[in-house]
């Protein structure tokens, strides 16, 4: 029997709107790690037409965070970090998700090969990989799952 991603994709899974607030998003991913079923690095961000148009990820909203200009002044030894934490906070409020967003995400077809989605992953260093199929979004593919299906393959 073929592997694919069909037969490992989560088909349960928070999606986002760009209009969302990002306040709203960071405590989904709150949530996420109150609970010990699934915790969330990455949400997938779709239209009003279940169409995928990013995907916001604990990353995008982590260099959202970080001081801009970090990189021309050097390093964070060189900063006064006092007072960082609440003007990150402040900032939060007016930020919608597709502010930060990553746009341009790699997906597949619910038939490619569970070795290509392993390669892809690696390729590319995703560890989500959004499964669609006619513009729509079908399931999501997280790398632990992967990780969790190949191992058990291994074993039989």
């Amino acid at each position: 029997m073929k592997s694919t991603a069909a037969s490992i994709m989560t088909t349960q899974f928070p999606t986002l709107l760009a209009e969302t607030p990002l306040s709203a998003a960071i405590n989904i991913f709150r949530e996420s790690f109150k609970e010990h079923r699934r915790r969330l690095f990455g949400i997938m961000v779709i239209d009003k037409n279940q169409h995928l148009v990013g995907i916001l990820s604990m990353y995008d909203i982590l260099l959202y965070l970080r001081p801009k200009h970090i990189q021309v002044w050097g390093s964070m030894e060189d900063l006064e970090v006092n007072g960082l934490m609440d003007a990150a906070g402040s900032r939060i409020k007016s930020i919608l998700v597709g502010d930060i967003m990553t746009p341009d995400v790699i997906t597949i077809g619910p038939g490619v090969d569970v070795f290509m989605v392993l390669d892809i992953m690696i390729k590319k260093h995703v560890r989500r990989l959004p499964v669609v199929e006619d513009q729509r979004i079908i399931g999501i593919i997280y790398i632990s799952d992967l990780f969790n299906y190949l191992l058990q393959r291994i074993g039989d």
